[in-house]
This record gives structure tokens, C-alpha cells and sequence, in this order.
């Protein structure tokens, strides 16, 4: 009985210490890169944990702004027949002001129990100098990543269109890899207007006398609407650059590190010149170079007829920013508001095309209306000076009169009217006193065939239509089972086939991303044709995925589509993998 007892609580507390050394086992700490750093550098701090977990939560990051991540990488070892296990959430954080900040506690469930890491504090100090080592990352990153604001005219007049196009500058010896703005610039004081890009492309350029590579990240046309000094407020991105190493691989490349950088086209003044006083009196604020017209819809016509007629501006200039001139006719013409419509481009050079409003007029007597010419004041900044420019007259000629035409009218229907009139012998027939009508034999309904046809036809027909549907619904979840699991293995298939074409930046990118459209159909049954965005951060949240999760999913799918245009080395594509399969296997465990 003692040995009994004695096995069984040395079996208990062999299970409790094993449990315990687990437990003891576990760590999840932060990892900052330096502890102190100038407010000009770039912070790393890594969430590291030696057991895998789920619902990872962040810190808030007061007093920084998140210039890259979460980026998540997974290593597993085996030693001497030990696993090794390493999973770690990284972020790049950039200092918003200097002193003494703390980054909170980051937490996490493993093994079904919290873990929280200790607050971290840094100590942000002035700028510092970058190290002139060419083989520092940080030095190399500064030296050949440039954001330019390229402005067409810094002193325009009012009202004149200027141009600012953005342009992002790389050297040859960095890869940028993924680009996002964080901060848009503001045009206070500015009509503006964006040119859409269909599809960032790289070009050839030069950068202060040296050769460069460019990409036009954004392009707007501006119209200041205030005299004096005017500042643009500077557009900020956020850019990864690949970095190239003095380390070699096995096979003699080069080795790559990827550094978050982030890049600030500064503010640009605008000294706007004002318009000279010598205005005319109907000058509406037309600045450009333009033509009028006035069209008419008819010259000649009949009585209570309608016509219109169209004042046209048509040139390049600031077409939406003023009115075309009112147009003046004679009193016995009844004129009605007049309806706008503007046809108008804008690209680099302003806005050209052209502005009407169309008046109907309807004319009272018989006549010969002529309509003066319009005159049209604008000013020329080619020039400098105020124009004029006049329609052509035209002689509107109404045919007869509205009220003869009326009169001869009512005559003309009354005579119709009067011998429209028959007399006929036979207008009124007498009732007939003997109808004719047939009597009918009784039938009894109730018992008849019919009667019991139409009470069972309706239990017949609810019965085929359950029996319709039911087969239906079973159908659709089968179609649906069969197209989730097809879009499954697709997604096992296309991960398989970038795993394979690592080396391959085009194969890779493309094997990937097919990967995470099928995934999404698998498990959200999402069609490639509703293949959006918002729409997957919708579902996913609607699924209840983290959020982290959800961005680094899209993350990855904007990855795909900048590798068809940006350059890619080898550390960001292992990551794109690594951080695929990770993604893939986390959101399937959330689901």
C-alpha cells in the first residue's frame, strides 16, 4: 500500500515539475535596437517569443509613428535533437519628439495564458550626424533616396495654373521595395486637383548631375486663389530599400538588408502676384487664354415656338473658377434660366475645354429679333494684359404672330368640328321588351371532379416546390464545398510554386498572389471579380481576425502588385514567403 503510494506521488510530481519547467520555460520580451537615438534615426524594436502563440496585441506607440510593420518571421531549429523555436514581431519606429519615451506592454496567449513584456523606455535626443562610411546601410540610404516636389512656376498670378509633380529619386545601388504615404501635403489657399496615375513606372533621370532612377509618385494642378507667399505643406512617404551588404551567401551574391526609411519633400513657397488694377468693370476672374461663342438652335420659326441659344468660353485657362457673361435680349422674347455644362480636361498644363449656358427663349410677337453681341473680358498672364473678345450678332425671325396663329387656329377646329356633325335617321333605337335568355340547368359544384382537383392541386404544388428548393439549397452547398475545397488546393498549389521560384522575382510574385486569392476563396468564398481591399479587411473582421493579421494579409497582396513595377532582392522576397505561409496558417487558425 505504501509503495502504491509513494509511485503515485512521485508520478504527480514528476507531471507537475515537467508542467512547471514548461512554464518556466516561456519567455516573450521587447527588443529595441539602442536605447538611445538622435530624432533623425529610425528605431527597430522586435516582440521575440520562444513558443508559439496567438492574439498578438501591440503597444500603443506614443510619441512615434510606425514607419514599417509588424513584420513576423518564424524560425524553428533542431540541436542534438532539440527543437528550437524563435517567432518574432518586428516594428520600425520613427520619434515624433525628443526626451524620454516609453513604449507600453505588448501582449500575447500562449498555451492558453497571457504573457505581457516589460514597458521599454528610450531616450531620444537631438539629430545626429550619419556616419560617411559607404558601408553603412543608413549613410548609403540617405546619400541615394530622394523625394523632389518639382514645381512649374513659383510666381504665378492669381488664378493662374501652376503644376507640382512629386518624384520619388533611387539610385542603382538600392532597391525600393514597398512604398505607402503617410503624410498628404495640404494647398491651402489653392484650387487643386489630383492627376490620377494608372501605374507607377520607373524611369531614367538625373538627381543633381548624377545619374538616377525615378518613379512620379503624385501629380496636381493648382490655381491660387489668394495674393502673397502661399506654402505647400510637404508630402511624406514611408519607403523599404533594400540595402546591399559587405556579407556574401554561399554562392557568392550578394547579401541584402532591408532599412525602413522615411522621406519628406519639404515645403515649397508660392509667391502668387496679383492681377493688375486696370480691370474692366464685367471682368468675371477668367484667367487664360480663350474664345466665346453664341449659337442658335433655329433662325427662323413659327409662333409659340421654342429655341435656344448657347453661350460657349472655350480655351485653357481656369474654367470652373468663374461664370460665363449674361446674356441680354429683347423683351418680347420670354427667356428661362439657362442650363450649365462644362467639358473640361485637366492635365499638367490646367484645365482646357470648354463651359456653356444654354437659355430657352420663346418669342411673344411675330418679328425680326436681333441679339446684341456678348462681349467676354479675361486676362492673358502671356501677355499681362486684359482682352476682349465678342460673339457675332444673330437675327432671330418669327414668321406670324402668336395670337393671329391662336385665333386662326380655334376658327380653323370649329369649322372642323361643324361638319363633323351627321344627321341620321337612325340615332335612337327603341329597348327591346323581349330579351331571349336561355335557362340553364342546375349542376352541383361541391361533389364534382373538378371540386376535388382544385383543393388537392395547391397541396400538390407546395409539395413540388419544398421538394425543388431542398434539392436546390443541397446543390448550391455542394457546388460551394466543392469550389471552397478546389480553391484550396490551388492556394496549397501556388504556394508550393513560389516556394520553388525564389530566385525568380516574376514567377514568385505571381505564384504568391494567385496563393492568396485562392486562399480567400477557400475560406471566404470571395470571387476574383469582387477581389478588393476593403472588401477582404471587411470580411476578415467580420470573421473576427485580428487586425494585425488582416494588414499584414493585404500587406502582402500590395507587395505583389509593386513587385510588376519596383525591383525585389532576396531578403524581401524570403520575407514575403515566410511571412505568406505564417499569415495563411494564422488566419486559418483564427477561422
Amino acid at each position: 500500500m505504501r509503495i502504491r503510494a509513494t509511485l503515485l506521488l512521485l508520478f504527480i510530481s514528476t507531471i507537475f515539475f515537467e508542467i512547471n519547467a514548461q512554464n518556466q520555460g516561456i519567455s516573450f520580451e521587447a527588443i529595441t535596437s539602442k536605447k538611445i537615438l538622435g530624432i533623425n534615426e529610425t528605431l527597430r524594436l522586435d516582440f521575440k517569443m520562444n513558443k508559439d502563440g496567438d492574439n498578438f496585441s501591440p503597444p500603443n506607440f506614443d510619441g512615434f509613428r510606425v514607419v514599417g510593420g509588424p513584420q513576423q518571421s518564424v524560425s524553428n531549429s533542431w540541436i542534438n535533437g532539440k527543437r528550437s523555436f524563435s517567432k518574432v514581431y518586428t516594428y520600425f519606429l520613427s520619434p515624433l519628439k525628443k526626451g524620454s519615451l516609453s513604449i507600453g506592454q505588448a501582449s500575447i496567449e500562449i498555451k492558453e495564458k497571457l504573457y505581457k513584456t516589460m514597458p521599454v523606455k528610450v531616450i531620444v535626443s537631438e539629430s545626429v550626424s550619419i556616419n560617411n562610411d559607404p558601408n553603412n546601410s543608413n549613410y548609403l540610404v540617405n546619400e541615394n533616396l530622394h523625394l523632389v516636389a518639382e514645381v512649374s512656376n513659383t510666381n504665378p498670378f492669381l488664378n493662374e495654373g501652376i503644376s507640382v509633380v512629386y518624384k520619388l529619386f533611387f539610385s542603382p545601388q538600392i532597391n525600393v521595395t514597398n512604398v505607402g504615404e503617410i503624410d498628404s501635403p495640404e494647398y491651402v489657399d489653392f484650387w487643386s486637383n489630383n492627376i490620377k496615375i494608372p501605374r507607377l513606372q520607373i524611369e531614367r533621370g538625373s538627381y543633381k548631375g548624377d545619374s538616377y532612377n525615378y518613379v512620379i509618385w503624385k501629380k496636381m494642378v493648382l490655381y491660387p486663389q489668394k495674393e502673397g507667399e502661399l506654402n505647400i505643406k510637404p508630402l511624406s512617404l514611408d519607403v523599404s530599400v533594400d540595402v546591399p551588404t559587405s556579407k556574401r551567401d554561399f554562392f557568392g551574391n550578394r547579401i541584402y538588408t532591408q532599412i525602413p526609411k522615411t522621406v519628406v519633400a519639404g515645403n515649397r513657397l508660392i509667391k502668387v502676384k496679383p492681377l493688375p488694377k486696370d480691370a474692366p468693370s464685367n471682368f468675371s476672374g477668367a484667367v487664360g487664354d480663350f474664345k466665346i461663342e453664341l449659337l442658335s438652335s433655329k433662325n427662323q420659326l413659327n409662333a409659340s415656338e421654342s429655341f435656344q441659344l448657347t453661350i460657349k468660353v472655350k480655351g485653357s485657362g481656369n474654367l470652373k473658377l468663374f461664370s460665363t457673361p449674361d446674356l441680354s435680349v429683347p423683351s418680347s422674347l420670354e427667356k428661362y434660366d439657362p442650363e450649365h455644362n462644362e467639358n473640361i480636361t485637366t492635365n499638367l498644363g490646367g484645365m482646357s475645354g470648354d463651359i456653356s449656358d444654354t437659355y430657352t427663349l420663346v418669342p411673344q410677337f411675330k418679328g425680326k429679333y436681333p441679339i446684341s453681341p456678348v462681349e467676354f473680358v479675361y486676362f492673358d498672364p502671356k501677355t499681362k494684359k486684359y482682352k476682349s473678345t465678342f460673339t457675332k450678332e444673330i437675327v432671330i425671325s418669327v414668321l406670324e404672330d402668336p395670337s393671329s396663329y391662336s385665333q386662326n387656329n380655334k376658327v380653323k377646329v370649329l369649322s372642323e368640328n361643324t361638319n363633323s356633325i351627321s344627321n341620321s335617321q337612325n340615332q335612337f333605337r327603341f329597348i327591346k321588351t323581349k330579351p331571349g335568355l336561355i335557362k340553364l340547368k342546375s349542376q352541383n359544384f361541391i361533389y364534382s371532379t373538378l371540386f376535388y382537383i382544385l383543393i388537392v392541386m395547391p397541396l400538390i404544388i407546395i409539395f413540388v416546390l419544398l421538394v425543388f428548393f431542398k434539392f436546390k439549397k443541397v446543390s448550391d452547398s455542394d457546388l460551394k464545398g466543392y469550389k471552397s475545397r478546389r480553391a484550396n488546393k490551388l492556394a496549397k498549389k501556388y504556394l508550393s510554386e513560389a516556394k520553388i521560384n525564389l530566385q525568380k522575382k516574376e514567377v514568385f510574385y505571381d505564384a504568391l498572389e494567385r496563393a492568396l486569392h485562392n486562399f480567400l476563396k477557400s475560406k471566404l468564398l470571395i470571387e476574383t471579380s469582387d477581389y478588393s481591399k476593403e472588401k477582404i479587411k471587411r470580411l476578415l473582421a467580420n470573421k473576427n481576425i485580428q487586425i494585425e493579421s488582416i494588414e499584414l494579409f493585404v500587406k502582402l497582396i500590395e507587395n505583389c502588385e509593386y513587385a510588376r513595377f519596383t525591383p525585389a532582392s532576396n531578403v524581401a522576397i524570403n520575407n514575403d514567403y515566410e511571412n505568406a505561409v505564417n499569415i495563411i496558417s494564422e488566419i486559418d487558425k483564427q477561422i
